[in-house]
């Protein structure tokens, strides 16, 4: 049993190491939040809170190189932002499927709370839908992964993912001390292809 632990434990480890490469920072001039590389040529998908009413953005990748950022596309009732660096060759995460999560599943949700880079947080899926109910008395007809794991400020717009490390989410809030919610991915799709067109939403 010791040595199935100790194999699962290093799998994961593995993963998390390849969503950290597509991790970014975004500093708005007064915080930072995380971002996920969508396309090697620049594209990030991050939450529309992270960057509303600042200018003057910056990323920074994993390798610690800096970019000014521009924004593409933003919605605030999606929380979702597309920005845009000039790069290319850039890791990437591949996309789960968000719509098969089932309410105990394994996930991992990666951002940079209170500063701290990189830092992962596990737990399992709450449940997942547009029945939600507390989230339903908010903005009902709206998609949501319930999370119960521990995100904290500056998770906000980084990945959250299964345990094969494919991206299944976009963190956007919390409502407890173990309890937040994420975007779907697909939701995320979608928002990019009204947005951007189908390339861009089929990208990874």
């Amino acid at each position: 049993m010791t040595d199935l632990i100790q194999e699962l434990n290093n799998a994961l480890a593995d993963r998390i190491d390849h969503v950290h490469e597509s991790l970014v920072q975004i500093s708005n001039g007064r915080g930072a939040g995380a971002g996920t590389i969508w396309h090697g040529d620049g594209l990030i998908i991050t939450n529309a809170h992270v960057i509303r009413g600042h200018h003057g953005l910056n990323v920074t990748l994993s390798d610690g190189r800096k970019f000014p950022a521009s924004v593409i596309a933003a919605d605030d009732q999606l929380d979702l932002a597309a920005l845009s660096i000039n790069a290319d060759n850039l890791p990437t995460i591949q996309t789960g499927d968000s719509r098969s999560l089932k309410a105990g599943q394994w996930v991992m949700a990666v951002g940079h709370p209170w500063g701290v880079q990189g830092a992962v947080t596990s737990g399992v899926v709450i449940g997942i839908g547009d029945q939600l109910p507390e989230m339903g008395q908010m903005q009902p007809g709206r998609h949501w992964i319930a999370l119960n794991l521990h995100m904290r400020p500056g998770h906000s717009g980084g990945p959250v993912v299964d345990s094969e490390g494919k991206l299944v989410g976009i963190n956007t809030m919390i409502t407890g001390p173990d309890v937040g919610f994420a975007i779907p991915v697909h939701v995320v799709k979608s928002f990019l292809k009204d947005a951007i067109g189908n390339k861009a939403a089929a990208a990874i």
